[in-house]
């Protein structure tokens, strides 16, 4: 086993902090091979743990899962700043407190499936593998490869901040064919018309007795109903929900808007019930309205 200090600007962030460290008479000899020392400590808890330590080719799998874990986590702590990341590793806490940040990262992020078991536990085997930091790889692409694990397990978990976050009802109901778009478009419009109250299954009923306001009826003002919605979500949730906003997201809002004033007015005309559902049905299946609540109504 042997955990080098790449020449590459490539490498895992772990070996650019000590190769930057050295090249700058930072870190002595003797305090690089107590880093080491340790890192190769770890990397044999880690293969007794997951793998086999007596066989070299099971450890050395072991030393790169390590280096990328603590790579991972460095990265992290320090804001990816190689002076606050030296200082990390010549502490007293040295590669523990790193690997273990490295770790709980790729916890949060590992997609939990109920029939599928990972023999690393809670980390799913797939990310740490894309994690790792093989001798021979060109390039170390662990990080860009969290962030985008991040970002799928913040669009995971987006319905349900949403819920939480925006409907008076936060429990989801599995008949309920959410997606994030049309979640998003159904509390701009509630809030538009209602003000900023959790959505509720009454917009049908509160409609008829909104007082429409021609400020209401402009892109540029449903893009920053938009944003301001958005910006009330926890951090990593709304960067998670963007990618599934439409380009003509605010565009569509405005025709679901012009369809609700047409809807109010079959209201107050007394409209029956049969004749409501008649118009929402022609006007779903010719032109779908983004973001128009589809419960019954009671």
């Amino acid at each position: 086993m042997q955990l080098a200090i790449r020449d590459s600007n490539q490498g895992p962030f772990f070996s650019k902090v000590l190769r930057q460290a050295q090249e700058q008479q930072q870190l002595s000899n003797a305090e690089l091979a107590q880093i080491k020392s340790k890192a190769v400590l770890m990397s044999l808890k880690f293969a007794d743990k997951f793998y086999n330590k007596y066989k070299m080719h099971l450890l050395e799998q072991a030393a790169h899962d390590v280096i990328g874990v603590i790579s991972l986590g460095l990265a992290e702590l320090s804001g990816q700043d190689e002076q606050k990341a030296l200082q990390l590793l010549t502490s007293a806490d040295s590669v523990m407190k790193p690997f273990q940040k490295g770790w709980s990262m790729l916890v949060t992020v590992s997609h939990k499936q109920p029939n599928r078991k990972s023999l690393f536990g809670e980390v799913d085997e797939q990310l740490l593998n894309d994690i790792s930091s093989p001798p021979d790889a060109e390039e170390w692409q662990g990080w860009q490869i969290y962030q985008n694990a991040l970002l799928e397990a913040n669009r995971r978990n987006a319905i349900t901040v949403l819920k939480q976050q925006f409907f008076q009802q936060t429990v989801l109901d599995p008949f309920e064919h959410f997606n994030l778009e049309g979640m998003l478009a159904e509390v701009v419009i509630y809030r538009v018309f209602c003000g900023h109250s959790k959505v509720k299954q009454d917009l049908k009923q509160r409609i008829r007795q909104v007082e429409l306001q021609d400020r209401w009826f402009d892109v540029a003002y449903l893009q920053l109903q938009t944003e301001v919605a958005l910006a009330e979500l926890p951090p990593g949730i709304s960067e998670a929900i963007r990618p599934d906003i439409g380009q003509n997201f605010a565009q569509a809002l405005l025709k679901t808007m012009n369809f609700a004033v047409k809807y109010r007015e079959k209201a107050l005309a007394n409209a029956s019930p049969e004749q409501l559902d008649a118009f929402e049905h022609k006007q779903g299946m010719q032109n779908p309205l983004l973001g128009w609540p589809q419960y019954i109504e009671m």
